[in-house]
């Protein structure tokens, strides 16, 4: 027996052998080794590589799943054993019951847990800078397609591996392009002009909660909806100068919300990385430093849903050519590794010296392989933990309040009260409606009134995603200083969207009795033909704007409404949308609410709808708040031009343009293209040509703009530009000096210890003023600290009226913040007036990341203005 099973495994290594030498190597398809210095290969080189071995492997299959936002295909690349990768939906369905099935007999669940395969899903690249996971996809995939080593073959046997070979296809283009343009010349290396990504640049991966940018909804979908891997690994680069690579586990603070056998798993899977890569020789490996898992958003947001989530940085080079690290230059940053010495975040310590693409690529090879061998070891183990752990949180959900997340029927803004309800269905959360009016604590709950049970395996996320956010405050010592967050510390989708959501915190049988079903995609629009001659659409709505920006679009008469309007019983208020048309086909693509029919001749008090011509103001330095104001604007149907800041000294903005919209940007960006701290400048690492400024010239065309009657968004920092001493050039000899009656305040409050590192915070509007319209007496804010506003009495011809203001008490709505009393009363929200132009100054950014729909409104009446 013994003999036959010898001789039988020789058989086979043998076959594996010589069927490995009909695959093209890395280095015979792409002509070089992928990690050599100065060679890049782009997506579509990546993809048809890998594409070439699903073709002659039955180890490998690759899989489309979806695309990125400027339509390149996107795949998952399933590398295993031949009987897996032939049973793959099989095992798909195994995931599924282990994941999302708490009822499973136990009989059934052995059976599942013997037949199943813990699936590992690495993401590679999604900042597109980092160029060192994706550059390693081949070498990784082409050793276990063709590996005769025992212990792989038996990982591969336990273990389904599932790559995305690169998060942002878009992306790697641009950078490959972007590096082979200069490789070799004086600005080799240098940072790539715009933003990686269509819309986002780096903020891709900050969009795991929103799930705005298609490239996101593909791999949310992998662990939300469709594969549910148990082990999931985002990879990524960091900075030249510290650590050489971070393995999990993560820095405090962490989110409470996530079971505690979950933080334990990373332990788990980063100290088997921390071992397996010393012993191959690899060395300045860190743990539990810089990065937190607080805040969801990332691509770790799969934790939330049970996932064993981590990251992974390597430090990195200039793209593919390799840096020289002199050991001077190597520090520590920040939590974790405040001094680059030996200790127990980084027992190990890199000397210093030439480091190269192919050192990173061996880093990801060794990790990708600990990680593989750490779940082919505890397969069972990790199958159980997945199934043990939905039960665990449904059974939470129905033993620990909150229950369930009520969202009422009756909303200010039905549009977004469905669009979360969409939302929500598309992270994988079970969600109904009442079928009856249901009564809870002395409040009655009208019948269709949304309800989201907690007693479900992803109720970590649900929780957080629908709870107020309280930041879990952490010292480094007893009484020190705070351990501050890595990213945001607000990210409540109600509030952020100015919906209401109410917590039940009592189990209710007659909420259990009245759970009806939803067809999905959820609507309030139903399929009924009627007579009609014109549409009204409700200012309470954002998707009332993005209508009216359609229709005017496609050439439809569109008018405002300068008062309210009553239809029946219902008050259509002031700054409503009338669309003169009866073709409501050619605009109910992306409407969730149907307008007010109008089925004969009404005279409404209106005004006619006019888009303004725009120019968006996007500099070169990776500006993503831009990129998302972008984003909105398309998905608004909004049009506009953009403007680099180089280019206003030779625009005739009169001419081109009625507004001028500024993003959150840097005033020494904008003005000079250099970064600026305090009083010194810093400069870039773009190419001369990407960092000119609007300089004093471009400045004075930008002035006297306004002056003539153009009108100016500015939001953020930018909106530095405006204060202090400013001069128009009124002709050769003459000029007029003033100062608009605001200043920023903001420096001053931080000074006073005033700490905002990104909430949600109160603000009360003024009221029937055309800022305002569509919304109510107050408003959520997304906010960081700054800029802070005082008004002054204006003299000639300006005004001012403050739009926005803190309130006296209870400023903040969620998040965290310190002494923000500070900001009683305070203006965040101003519109001025100089000569015949208007400007609106926001403290905050309206548009936050596309995730603050709350504040939309308060942007498209400043474009409309």
């Amino acid at each position: 027996m013994k003999k036959s099973f010898l001789f039988l495994t020789i058989i086979l290594l043998c076959s594996a052998s010589i069927f490995a030498q009909n695959l093209a190597s890395p280095q015979e398809y792409f002509g070089f080794k992928p990690g050599s210095d100065g060679m890049l290969f782009d997506y579509e080189k990546l993809i048809k590589y890998l594409q070439k071995l699903d073709e002659q492997s039955d180890r490998l299959t690759m899989i489309q799943n979806g695309s990125s936002p400027n339509g390149r295909s996107m795949y998952i690349a399933f590398i295993s054993s031949e009987d897996n990768i032939a049973r793959l939906d099989q095992l798909k369905e195994i995931n599924k019951s282990l994941a999302t099935n708490v009822n499973i007999k136990e009989n059934d669940r052995q059976s599942l847990l013997k037949n199943g395969r813990v699936f590992v899903l690495t993401t590679l690249s999604m900042h597109s800078n980092e160029v060192g996971p994706s550059q390693a996809a081949p070498l990784i995939a082409y050793d276990l397609l063709t590996t005769n080593d025992p212990k792989k073959i038996e990982w591969l046997n336990n273990v389904v591996l599932m790559m995305v070979p690169c998060h942002n296809p878009d992306g790697m283009d641009m950078v490959v392009k972007h590096y082979k343009r200069y490789k070799g010349k004086k600005y080799d290396g240098s940072s790539m002009p715009g933003i990686y990504h269509k819309y986002v640049g780096h903020d891709n991966n900050r969009d795991f909660v929103t799930l705005s940018q298609s490239d996101t909804k593909a791999i949310s979908k992998i662990f939300s909806k469709d594969w549910f891997p148990q082990v999931m690994v985002e990879k990524h680069q960091m900075g030249s100068r510290t650590a050489r690579y971070f393995v999990p586990p993560m820095h405090d603070p962490i989110t409470e919300n996530v079971d505690a056998t979950l933080w334990n798993w990373t332990w788990v899977f980063g100290s088997e990385m921390v071992r397996d890569m010393t012993r191959e020789g690899l060395s300045g490996i860190s743990q539990h430093y810089l990065f937190d898992d607080y805040w969801p958003g990332s691509t770790e947001t799969c934790l939330w849903k049970n996932t064993i989530g981590m990251l992974t940085e390597a430090a990195s080079v200039k793209y593919a050519t390799p840096v020289f690290v002199e050991p001077n230059e190597l520090q520590g940053y920040g939590k974790g590794l405040s001094e680059y010495k030996k200790s127990i975040n980084m027992p190990d310590p890199w000397p210093g010296g030439w480091w190269h693409l192919s050192d990173i690529i061996q880093y990801e090879i060794e990790s990708t392989l600990s990680i593989i061998k750490t779940s082919s070891r505890s397969r069972e183990e990790i199958l159980k933990f997945r199934n043990d752990l939905a039960k665990k949180e449904v059974k939470k959900g129905k033993t620990e309040a909150p229950f369930y997340y009520i969202l009422p029927a009756n909303q200010h803004d039905q549009g977004e009260w469905v669009r979360l309800v969409n939302l929500l269905h598309e992270h994988g959360a079970s969600v109904y409606q009442l079928s009856k009016d249901v009564k809870i604590n002395g409040h009655l709950y009208d019948q269709g009134s949304i309800i989201v049970p907690l007693s479900q395996p992803i109720r970590p996320f649900i929780k957080e995603v629908m709870e107020v956010q309280h930041f879990p405050v952490r010292h480094y010592t007893p009484g020190g200083k705070i351990i501050k967050p890595y990213d945001i510390t607000s990210w409540s989708l109600p509030l952020h969207r100015n919906i209401e959501a109410v917590e039940i915190n009592d189990k209710s049988q007659d909420i259990e009795n009245s759970l009806a079903q939803i067809k999905f995609p959820f609507t309030l629009i139903k399929e009924e033909k009627k007579t009609f001659t014109s549409m009204l659409f409700s200012v309470n709505n954002n998707e009332s704007f993005m209508t009216a920006f359609y229709a005017d679009k496609i050439g439809l008469k569109v008018k405002r409404t300068i008062e309210d309007f009553m239809v029946g019983e219902q008050i259509i208020p002031k700054g409503s949308f009338w669309i003169l048309s009866d073709q409501f086909d050619k605009i109910d693509e992306q409407l969730t609410v149907p307008p007010v029919f109008l089925s004969e001749n009404t005279e409404i008090p209106s005004v006619p709808f006019k888009t303004p011509r725009i120019a968006l103001v996007e500099t070169y330095f990776h500006d993503m708040d831009a990129g998302w104001c972008r984003y909105v604007f398309d998905s608004y149907h909004i049009p506009y031009k953009v403007l680099r800041p180089g280019d206003f000294k030779e625009s005739d903005l009169k001419k081109n343009f009625d507004l001028i919209i500024f993003p959150d940007v840097n005033k020494s960006i904008l003005m000079e293209g250099k970064y600026k701290s305090k009083d010194s400048y810093h400069p870039s690492q773009y190419p001369p040509q990407y960092t000119k400024g609007m300089g004093k010239e471009g400045l004075q065309k930008l002035l006297a703009f306004i002056n003539d009657g153009g009108n100016v968004i500015s939001w953020g920092r930018s909106t530095n530009l405006f204060m202090g001493l400013l001069s128009i050039k009124i002709d050769k000899d003459n000029k007029e000096d003033f100062q608009l009656p605001i200043s920023n305040i903001g420096d001053n409050l931080q000074k006073e210890k005033l700490y905002c590192p990104g909430s949600l915070l109160k603000v009360e509007l003024l009221q029937n003023h055309p800022l305002t319209l569509g919304m109510g007496k107050d408003a959520g804010v997304f906010y960081r600290g700054k800029p802070v506003f005082t008004t002054s009495i204006p003299y000639f011809d300006m005004d001012r009226r403050v739009i926005a203001k803190f309130p006296e008490k209870e400023i903040l709505l969620s998040g965290y913040a310190e002494n923000v009393d500070k900001l009683a009363n305070r203006s965040v929200m101003v519109w001025l007036k100089k000569g015949k132009g208007e400007l609106v100054l926001m403290g905050f950014n309206p548009q936050f990341r596309a995730s603050t729909q709350g504040t939309f409104k308060l942007l498209f009446n400043a474009i409309l203005l």
